[in-house]
């Protein structure tokens, strides 16, 4: 499964191609549907960080996914997210995606908007772990296995 190709915009205003930009390797991507989804991302942060700081070229990532809709409207909602973040670094990486959703959706076998998804996709889009929902230590020893499994995994893979 590849992570299809298509164009967001973050919290700094600056147009993004996915998954080209992506700037890890390895990628966490956290791909939320619903305002509330947000509580669900903010479980796994914690841990995507402790990733992070274990294996260089491990970056995360939080996309918003939004059905498409006029220009002011976006910058409107855009600009009420980025004011509740004040960290640059989760502005950068907070990916607005403003699109046909279930395109998107049957793109990565996601087949509903109930919760959140939790991908990880190396630098050609190809998606090399998913789960669903909130953290749980469970799932975050597995996601650690798949990340140490394609860090190590790859030794031509500069990380």
């Amino acid at each position: 499964m590849r992570f299809p190709e298509i164009t967001g915009t973050n919290l700094l205003r600056r147009k993004v191609a996915l998954p080209s930009d992506l700037g890890g390797n390895i990628n966490i991507i956290f791909v939320a549907f619903q305002r509330w989804h947000q509580a669900l991302v903010d479980s796994w942060i914690p841990f995507a960080r402790q990733l992070e700081a274990s294996f260089p070229g491990v970056i995360y990532y939080e996309l918003p996914v939004i059905y498409k809709m006029n220009f002011l409207s976006q910058t409107f909602l855009n600009e009420g997210m980025r004011a509740g973040i004040p960290n640059r670094t989760t502005r950068e990486r907070t990916i607005t995606l403003y699109l046909d959703k279930e395109s998107f959706r049957s793109a990565l076998d996601i087949p509903n908007e109930e919760t959140i998804w939790v991908l990880v996709v190396d630098r050609t889009g190809e998606v090399l772990w998913r789960t669903e929902g909130d953290f749980s230590p469970e799932k975050g020893e597995v996601l650690r296995g798949s990340i140490q499994k394609n860090y190590y995994g790859n030794p031509g893979a500069s990380l």
